[in-house]
């Protein structure tokens, strides 16, 4: 990952921080992809998707999520709740960055 990257997903930590949600894993990672950023939303479990696009020449951040994209990041929050005792109530979260402009956060982005 760059430091464009690095420095979009600092700024998407502190706006959900800003707003209340608690910073669990930052990168998590395991054999089935990454999952950016999770958080706790109250007792609710948020996995979140920093996405960071320059200019909206191919459809912007949002567009970038593709099916595969979350599928990868389903597999990797299915591997990461088998390692806590009890899943709590979970969500899937965007946030996504363009150019200059304000930090769009879609919650439940996919209706998982």
């Amino acid at each position: 990952m760059g430091d464009r990257g690095r420095h979009a997903e600092r700024l998407a930590a502190a706006f959900l921080q800003e707003r209340g949600l608690t910073l669990v894993a930052r990168n998590y990672r395991c054999r089935f992809g990454e999952i950016d950023l999770i958080a706790r939303d109250g007792k609710t479990l948020v996995f979140v998707e920093v996405r960071l696009r320059k200019n909206t020449a191919f459809g912007g951040a949002a567009a970038s999520i593709t099916a595969a994209k979350r599928a990868k990041l389903l597999r990797a929050a299915r591997h990461y709740l088998a390692g806590v005792a009890r899943a709590p109530a979970c969500r899937f979260d965007a946030l996504l960055l363009s150019g200059d402009g304000p930090i769009e956060w879609l919650q439940n982005a996919f209706g998982e």
